[in-house]
């Protein structure tokens, strides 16, 4: 079998940029390759209303399952209603969407074993033979990357009784502190539906589900919230990207293949979204004149270098809130920032921070210990001693 696009992995990542290909390339044979028995998983993708262009919006609408007007944080001592939109794609929205529109060209229950520029091995011994080769089957871990984890449990629930909420709360940290910084996320999807996500900022990566499971009953319990029946529960640990070397990165895989999504360290480094940085890597691969191979991952190569360029302020903030506070204080540090007007806050979800609002984040009386913060300043050092204490 030969196509012109194959796909290992039909996440995210590699499912906008198939969507986008078929969209404006339909000339092309594309094949994508999903280990599970269903694509989406059981995962819901947020992001702000300014994360992405009016125009990519446009092509992006179909996926979306839920949008609100605003949002809220709270914190001790500070409840800030944020203005700008929020929408969601779920699971679901994602999985109906790329059927319809790319339903032939998924299967599903397909491990891939070898990645080639020129094609793949599957681990049933069947090969596929492919112009150009896109490897999007999430993070790894890497000696050249150092990472702080944003992991979570969500369960999606169906109260009793109306909740109330009319819209997303994305970090409630008035909740106890614990495993680093810690919040609850929650989503109104329904009337008497929640997602109710807790989460935490931590050093490692290990995610123990049954007490955060009980800690979420106890919460909804908290806001008065009667839980009827939990519709369905997804967990998920996200790599937040403190400091690295791109090239090194980007070296240690496969020569010709295009690593897509969170394999090719695309996200927001404090956040942990992956939506918009997906968005635009579909769009910049759908505008390729050639769609071969090499074309394919030199492109992908030098858009990944150049978002590492543009997110170096934003990894020193990862560095600052992982590195120096502690991890019982952390949250003080995110407080700090949800009291900058509203426009830098904005730009900061969207990784096009100003000058300006680069020196507004980090001047006034910093919420962490100034020794701490300019042991932290420089990147190269980090890593470093990274590889030193492994």
């Amino acid at each position: 079998m030969r196509v012109d696009v194959a796909f290992a992995g039909a996440g995210l990542a590699n499912g906008l940029i198939a969507y986008r290909l078929a969209q404006l390339r339909p000339e092309l044979s594309l094949l994508l390759l999903e280990r599970d028995l269903e694509i989406g998983g059981q995962h819901t993708w947020s992001f702000h209303g300014g994360d992405v262009s009016p125009e990519a919006m446009a092509w992006l609408e179909p996926f979306v399952a839920h949008r609100w007007s605003g949002q809220e944080v709270r914190f001790p001592g500070r409840t800030r209603f944020l203005s700008a939109g929020y929408c969601t794609i779920t699971a679901d929205s994602f999985r109906a969407e790329m059927n319809r529109a790319l339903g032939a060209s998924i299967r599903t229950g397909v491990g891939v074993a070898r990645l080639e520029a020129t094609g793949l091995a599957l681990e049933d011994g069947r090969s596929i033979e492919a112009g150009a080769v896109l490897d999007g089957r999430g993070a790894a871990s890497s000696p050249h990357l150092r990472l702080g984890f944003q992991k979570f449990v969500g369960l999606e629930v169906q109260t009793e009784t109306p909740h109330g909420r009319t819209a997303p709360l994305i970090m409630d940290a008035t909740v106890a502190q614990e495993d680093g910084y810690r919040f609850v996320y929650v989503l109104p999807l329904a009337a008497d539906r929640l997602l109710i996500e807790d989460t935490y900022y931590s050093d490692a990566d290990r995610l123990d589900r049954e007490p955060i499971r009980a800690r979420i009953r106890d919460y909804a319990a908290a806001q008065g919230w009667r839980i009827a029946r939990v519709l369905r529960e997804e967990t998920g640990v996200l790599p937040l990207l403190m400091a690295g070397d791109i090239d090194k990165f980007l070296a240690a895989g496969p020569p010709g293949v295009a690593r897509t999504g969170l394999a090719g360290a695309f996200c927001h480094p404090v956040t942990g979204y992956s939506l918009p940085d997906a968005v635009r890597l579909a769009e910049l691969i759908a505008a390729l004149p050639r769609h071969d191979g090499g074309a394919v991952s030199r492109a992908v190569a030098a858009h990944a270098r150049r978002r590492w360029r543009e997110q170096r302020f934003l990894r020193l903030l990862a560095r600052l809130l992982f590195l120096a506070a502690s991890p019982d204080r952390r949250w003080r540090v995110l407080k700090r920032f949800y009291g900058l007007p509203e426009p830098l806050i904005d730009r900061f979800y969207a990784g096009r921070s100003t000058f300006l609002d680069k020196v507004r984040t980090l001047s006034g009386k910093p919420p962490v210990p100034i020794g701490m913060a300019l042991r932290v300043l420089r990147e190269a050092p980090v890593l470093r001693a990274e590889r030193i204490n492994a």
